[in-house]
């Protein structure tokens, strides 16, 4: 049997599509999930001090990521009730200390020696998950309280 590729491309594809999720109609999370294919995600152990800067720079923009998101959050309490905004101030209060200590924690690993590095850069990812962890929580909270 003879098959052009004017046949045989479309029907690969529409193969390929019959499997495929749609695409999510919200924005994606800072937090993507740690998966196998996930490259672009480094744990803090695949940057030696050589790597210092990549390392800071991937941070900032995480952190710059979670403050616009951030944001956002705060925004949506904003158009809330005040029952539901009194609860909240303190939640985002807390996130905004967390995002603070991570800047500063970021601040010291950019100013890291090599014999400080691992603690400078162990520091901040310390204080990148506790920030994740809070900002998911309050985030789950948030949607719980405020229809969408």
């Amino acid at each position: 049997m003879n098959y052009t590729p004017a046949l045989v491309v479309p029907a690969l594809l529409a193969a390929v599509l019959v499997g495929c999720d749609p695409a999510p109609m919200s924005s994606p999370s800072v937090f993507p999930a740690k998966t196998q294919t996930n490259s672009a995600v480094l744990e803090p152990k695949d940057y030696p001090f050589a790597r210092k800067a990549e390392f800071t720079k991937q941070m900032r923009a995480q952190l710059a990521e979670i403050n616009r998101e951030l944001d956002l959050l705060a925004a949506k309490i904003e158009k809330s009730t005040a029952p539901v905004k009194a609860e909240a101030e303190p939640r985002i209060k807390s996130l905004r200390e967390l995002a603070d200590r991570l800047k500063t924690q970021l601040e010291a690993a950019g100013e890291a020696s090599e014999s400080t590095w691992e603690t400078a850069k162990d520091g901040t990812r310390t204080a990148f998950d506790a920030l994740k962890e809070g900002f998911q929580q309050s985030r789950q909270w948030i949607s719980e309280k405020i229809a969408p």
